[in-house]
């Protein structure tokens, strides 16, 4: 009767505990909405220089022909493909920076490593979680490739398609370059934003701090695009395939490197789009995000 007493006492406290974390937690819910708000106000904004990107990195043809694509494409396709990314996005940037913050507090809380250490953990972590979204990205891809338009009609379709003739599995497809980028990009930037904020001169405005945010996150995103850019190209060709066998990444790599004469700069055709729009984008997500977190 003694060890069900105990065992029931230990049980109580081991559910208000859970509770108390997750009361913790939610206290934090604020970071989810101003990340999830942010990634959208970017998504509508860079969407297109996206697009020429993307044909960039998957054909491996200069922006001027990538332009004359999407004009060949014609002005009602420009948006396509946008659902996938808005809900991608939103959803994964409210994880990163949510997960960051709640996880960095959890883990400062339960484990007694070095506060660096914690940080980088947490970091990694919530990059790891985003991957689950991989589907989003998967359907982006494809149907922003001008050869499956005939094929997939809409973001519903695709998943319905790929999920019905090729099993969940396929809608993975890819999964392995974002769980290498996701990650340690994360660690990067989180690790990074106070340091690189601090060098800039003191803001003494609230329109100064907007700058200020701008200025930091632009120049985050863009040293981590340019840094992750070979593997946002293999993730855009593994992810270009429907159907046949799952390549392991190093081959799909060194097939690419080959089709672009075995020249690593080759694998950077896109990457000084890439480099602006990285400043723009991340410059829009971090200042809309500090920006709301001050409002809220």
């Amino acid at each position: 009767m003694g060890v069900v007493t105990t065992v029931t006492h230990e049980a109580r406290n081991g559910s208000r505990e859970a509770e108390a974390l997750m009361e913790e937690m939610g206290m934090r819910k604020e970071h989810y909405i101003c990340g999830s708000c942010a990634a959208f106000t970017n998504i509508l904004v860079t969407f297109p220089i996206q697009k020429v990107l993307f044909r960039q990195q998957l054909h491996g043809i200069r922006a001027g022909e990538a332009l004359r694509q999407l004009q060949r494409d014609g002005l009602h396709n420009l948006y396509r493909g946008l659902l996938p990314p808005l809900l991608q996005k939103t959803t994964t940037v409210a994880l990163m920076f949510g997960l960051y913050e709640d996880l960095s507090r959890l883990l400062q809380r339960h484990a007694e490593w070095p506060e660096l250490l914690t940080r980088n953990a947490a970091a990694v972590l919530a990059g790891t979680a985003e991957a689950v979204f991989t589907p989003f990205e998967r359907v982006q891809t494809l149907l922003q490739d001008h050869r499956h338009h005939s094929r997939f009609n809409n973001t519903f379709h695709t998943f319905r398609t790929l999920a019905g003739d090729y099993g969940v599995r396929e809608c993975y497809r890819g999964l392995v370059p974002i769980l290498l980028r996701n990650g340690p990009s994360n660690a990067l930037f989180f690790g990074l934003r106070g340091p690189i904020k601090e060098q800039l001169p003191e803001a003494q405005t609230h329109a100064a701090h907007l700058v200020n945010d701008f200025i930091c996150g632009g120049l985050l995103g863009a040293m981590l695009g340019i840094l992750f850019f070979p593997l946002n190209v293999l993730k855009t060709r593994m992810q270009s395939q429907v159907g046949g066998p799952f390549l392991p990444s190093r081959q799909v790599f060194f097939t690419i490197l080959k089709e672009r004469d075995g020249k690593v700069m080759h694998l950077y055709r896109g990457a000084h789009l890439n480099y602006h729009r990285s400043i723009l984008s991340w410059g829009i997500i971090n200042a809309t995000y500090e920006l709301l977190l001050k409002l809220m």
